[in-house]
């Protein structure tokens, strides 16, 4: 290569970048759309419209919360990872579809890793093991044993998989056999629990604790390894009679694989930022007790990568075979 052709091409490199440069800083120029797995109400729909109105007090620009709630985040997921690579579709998603989902399905219609460009965790929190107030069991050795007394007799239910592989490895370590009982969201299995068609669940604080604040459900522990701020009365499942044991969730943020990495540096900037904003932590995360937890894509690709390997031995643990 001469010395004018390669001047000539280092040239139109840096015009072309400082071109890619110059439309990230002018996105979004138009509504993004965050596509969420999980139903209105949910912990996710709440982080995202929190997250939402944050990046649109920032951008002036609107974003359309779309709700594709089903199939464990298949229908959200597949939505996502087709959309335009333009970073006018942002999937907030959980666990659920980027870490248990390969592990629970023989085939799923979407590559967790391929089919995504990582963008930001966004956030991290625990779950409440919930009951209504006249079941008998008052505290979690209480549950353990009329579990033990009558096997597959109580039923738990759960509408993500944290919630259902809470149940699960409450089964394993503490020795029971319960029913698991699916549904599309949490909202609508507390629902069911509410109205007597289901005996427990653990579900997210976001979720359940409201519904005890009320009155109309009990807790009885807490997934994580501390107690919640919001329930410091509360003990942790641990501490209730089932040591060592531990279960959380965690909310992160993607894009169409393909978009440019300038437009993912410009989202991750953006979600970033919406996640430690004061609207967001008074909106979601202060009355939740969720954890700020934001990321580089990089290292969200690589906390995801762990993430999945963890969810695939609790669900070789438990004995689940893929559906």
């Amino acid at each position: 290569m001469t010395r004018h052709r390669f001047l000539a091409r280092a040239a139109f490199a840096a015009l072309a970048f400082a071109a890619a440069s110059a439309g990230a800083q002018g996105f979004p120029a138009k509504p993004i759309t965050f596509v969420v797995p999980f139903a209105a109400g949910t912990a996710t729909d709440q982080i995202a419209r929190a997250l939402g109105n944050a990046v649109t007090a920032e951008t002036k620009q609107s974003v359309v919360i779309d709700n594709k709630p089903g199939a464990s985040g298949f229908i959200a997921s597949q939505q996502a990872a087709k959309a335009a690579p333009d970073g006018y579709t942002v999937l907030i998603t959980t666990n659920t579809t980027h870490a248990a989902n390969e592990h629970l399905y023989k085939k799923l219609p979407y590559d967790p890793v391929k089919d995504f460009a990582p963008l930001t965790g966004l956030g991290k929190g625990g779950q409440v093991m919930v009951v209504t107030p006249d079941f008998p069991a008052k505290t979690v050795a209480e549950f353990i044993a009329l579990a033990k007394k009558e096997p597959g007799k109580y039923s738990f239910g759960s509408g993500s998989s944290s919630s259902r592989m809470a149940g699960e490895l409450l089964q394993q370590m503490a020795d029971i056999k319960l029913l698991h009982v699916p549904y599309k969201s949490n909202t609508l299995a507390v629902t069911d629990l509410l109205g007597g068609q289901i005996h427990m669940m653990i579900t997210d604080t976001a979720t359940g604790l409201p519904q005890v604040k009320a009155g109309k459900l009990r807790a009885l522990g807490m997934s994580g390894a501390s107690r919640s701020p919001l329930a410091p009365e509360v003990p942790t499942i641990a501490e209730a009679g089932v040591k060592g044991y531990e279960m959380g969730y965690w909310f992160a943020a993607y894009a169409p694989a393909g978009t440019p990495p300038e437009v993912v540096g410009r989202l991750n900037e953006l979600l970033s930022r919406a996640a430690r904003s004061e609207s967001a932590r008074t909106a979601f995360y202060a009355p939740t007790g969720t954890e700020v937890f934001t990321t580089t894509p990089d290292e969200l690709a690589k906390f995801q990568a762990g993430e999945a390997q963890k969810w695939g031995r609790i669900v070789k643990a438990a004995g689940i075979q893929p559906e």
